[in-house]
């Protein structure tokens, strides 16, 4: 066998001058797939985008659709859900948002959505207003971020 043979990396002083260039100034690296340079500063981040996150807007929903049936606009959970065109179980499901405890209930109406990134599932919320009683549902509520 014969002894493995090595090749030394290219000399770049041996390169031909008019291979070389010389970059100056300020260059800006694009985002991109390619490595592409400018010399042009890329824009600042827009300032994220924030929005009440769903559960806040379904627990309000909750809140509006329980105030009407108490005020007697509607009869019961039927007939909101044939005005809204919803299921009765859909119904249900929001109004069991108002199980919750009052503190929070506090806490989900200030949730926000970050660029469309929601804190939390409705699915979610249901489980903890379904885990019984309000010290129960402390336990169970996700600490805030």
């Amino acid at each position: 066998m014969s002894a493995p043979t090595t090749v030394p990396p290219p000399d770049p002083d041996a390169a031909p001058k008019e291979h070389r260039r010389v970059l100056t100034g300020t260059l800006f690296r694009t985002p991109s797939s390619p490595v592409t340079f400018t010399e042009e500063a890329l824009p600042p981040k827009p300032e994220p985008v924030r929005r009440p996150a769903k559960v806040a807007r379904m627990l309000a929903l909750a809140h509006h659709i329980q105030n009407a049936i108490d005020r007697g606009v509607v009869a019961d959970r039927a007939a909101v859900a044939r005005k809204l065109g919803f299921t009765r179980a859909r119904i249900t499901q929001l109004l069991d948002l108002l199980l919750l405890a009052p503190d929070i209930q506090a806490r989900v109406l200030e949730l926000e959505a970050i660029d469309g990134v929601e804190p939390m599932s409705e699915r979610a919320l249901r489980a903890v207003a379904h885990a019984g009683a309000w010290d129960a549902q402390r336990l169970r509520y996700p600490a805030p971020r």
